[in-house]
């Protein structure tokens, strides 16, 4: 089910779980919290799918609105930029930001349109006993015909606000370091021009395969 794979790695979009212990009353704030979140984006999800077809602009709205306070986005595309983020403007940054946040929206929303119903149960929550501002979550993501797919939010605990995420694995798939990875591999075939990249992420993203990318970044 390569859709049903690629949307899981939408949903949960956005390192490695940190298998520390902490305090279980952190842990478990942590896990409900997350629950909370995660139940949330799937009711908007389901409410919402049809918006993906008859107005796509509302579709974006609506996940934004869902993600915006629980995914850092900015962090995550400055971690695919990598080592290249030195080398852009403050404005071609934003820029990435933007058209990285869209990118996802756009490649995985039809996915979801194919898809069946699914839901997501939060297992587990473990924040690490070295830094207590760093955590993993586990879940699984669970189809309708029963099959279930380990998804690990990796998280962090931002400073004045409240626990975001920062990466994900699905299935072992390290989908920070999948996008990585290919915004390396457009520096590269487009010589180094990081406007050039920008302005083809969005063909870029639906190029990656997420199958066979797992690793640390």
């Amino acid at each position: 089910m390569v859709n049903f794979r690629k949307w899981v790695s939408f949903v949960t979009m956005v390192m490695l779980a940190v298998a520390l212990t902490a305090p279980a009353s952190a842990n478990e704030a942590l896990r409900q919290y997350v629950d909370e979140n995660t139940q949330h984006l799937v009711q908007k999800l389901n409410e919402d799918r049809g918006l993906y077809t008859t107005d796509p602009e509302a579709f974006y709205r609506s996940m934004n609105e869902a993600l915006i306070d629980f995914v850092d986005f900015r962090r995550i595309a400055a971690r695919v930029m990598g080592r290249y983020a030195r080398q852009a403007t403050p404005d071609q940054r934003d820029e990435f930001v933007a058209k990285f946040k869209r990118s996802l929206f756009d490649s995985y929303a039809q996915a979801l349109v194919e898809t069946e119903q699914f839901s997501i149960e939060v297992k587990d929550a473990v924040v690490s006993a070295g830094n207590d501002a760093r955590a993993a979550v586990q879940m699984e993501v669970i189809s309708a015909s029963g099959n279930r797919y380990p998804v690990t939010y990796s998280m962090y605990l931002k400073e004045g606000q409240d626990w975001m995420m920062e990466n994900v694995i699905v299935e072992g798939v390290n989908i920070g370091l999948a996008f990585r990875d290919r915004f390396s591999q457009e520096m590269e075939a487009n010589r180094g021009d990081i406007q050039a990249v920008i302005d083809g992420w969005g063909d870029a993203v639906k190029e990656i395969s997420l199958e066979g990318e797992a690793g640390e970044s």
